[in-house]
């Protein structure tokens, strides 16, 4: 079915359908749209509206007299128009702004800070995926040692710092060494090419490092698991709540099982686009009547990570995708776009 196959009334109708039956999960009957929507439409007009609709798989009925409920196809084609026309509600987002302002904050900090807003915001089970550390561009690193023989060392990028703690028994002029020559080496490189090149500096230079080579060795591990590790941070408070408002118990069970599923996770928050998207789980998958409303998050436009609020498809796309829209504006700077 093509999108602009629905004009006028029929548009207008299944966009309010699918809002009635996110609202309230009741069938939708020509009697139903007559008295909340189209008055001045009589209900036979109505039903074969409705049965056009059907034809097209935009609605199905659950029962040969009973009334229609919204498809996966007719969900995707209320999500396409919605996101077309997103209205934005800043106030439903209370420190988004402290949050990202917050510079003492590590990179961490900031992105799972947001999961948690967004997660207190629209209730739903919210996921970070963080898969894209690699592409920061390093600015600095600074060692400093700890009580024992351990250090914390700061790798300053252009869209926050990582922190690492090392187990590396050294001296405090050997941690200052180990900090100038690594910012010496790898300011204006990614994390990415810091991991690549720190093993053959390391074998090509060893007279200049020798005084800091252990700090090194076990920077080296710390930068991998940065780099190699992909980090899902799960968000689920109020969820049970939530679901058994919006979901059937057996869209709960699904939804539940997903968040355990880090195979899944990571499939289902892959992101396509740069803008805000919509992916809806088709009736003969595993995770059928699931929903997940998605969007990267970019940090000094480097992609860092992606976000997803994940439920049934009978959900608040509006709240939720209007809450995600702006957590993509405030990492933009764009926060007086609507």
């Amino acid at each position: 079915m093509k999108e602009d196959k629905l004009k006028g009334r029929k548009h207008e109708l299944m966009i309010a359908v699918v809002e009635d039956y996110i609202k309230d999960a009741s069938p939708i009957t020509s009697g139903g749209v007559q008295k909340n929507h189209l008055n001045d439409v009589s209900t036979a007009t109505l039903r074969n509206e409705l049965s056009t609709l059907e034809a097209m798989g935009l609605l199905k009925q659950l029962h040969t007299s009973g009334g229609r409920v919204p498809t996966p196809l007719g969900f995707k084609y209320y999500v396409n128009h919605l996101l077309q026309g997103l209205t934005l509600n800043y106030d439903q987002l209370d420190g988004v702004k402290n949050l990202l302002d917050e510079r003492t904050k590590s990179l961490s900090e900031i992105v799972y800070g947001i999961a948690k807003i967004i997660n207190k915001a629209v209730k739903y089970p919210t996921v970070i995926y963080v898969n894209g550390y690699d592409k920061l561009v390093v600015e600095s690193v600074k060692i400093i040692p700890l009580v024992g023989d351990s250090a914390l060392a700061l790798i300053q990028t252009s869209s926050g710092y990582l922190t690492n703690t090392l187990d590396a028994k050294a001296s405090s002029k050997a941690y200052e060494d180990a900090s100038s020559y690594l910012t010496r080496k790898f300011n204006g490189k990614t994390l990415g090419d810091m991991m690549k090149d720190m093993q053959s500096l390391e074998n090509e230079m060893q007279e200049e490092i020798k005084g800091f080579k252990e700090v090194l060795d076990t920077l080296i591990e710390g930068v991998k698991k940065f780099v190699e590790e992909n980090h899902l941070n799960i968000r689920q408070e109020n969820a049970i709540d939530v679901l058994d408002e919006s979901a059937n118990a057996d869209q709960t069970k699904k939804v539940m099982k997903l968040l355990g599923d880090q195979e899944e996770l990571e499939k289902a928050l892959e992101i396509e686009s740069n803008d805000l998207s919509v992916s809806l789980v088709d009736d003969d998958e595993e995770y059928s009547g699931l929903a997940v409303i998605k969007a990267p998050l970019c940090i000094d436009g480097t992609p860092v990570a992606s976000i997803g609020v994940f439920g049934p498809q009978r959900m608040d796309y509006k709240g939720i995708a209007s809450a995600l829209k702006i957590i993509m504006n405030e990492l933009k700077g764009d926060s007086n776009e609507t």
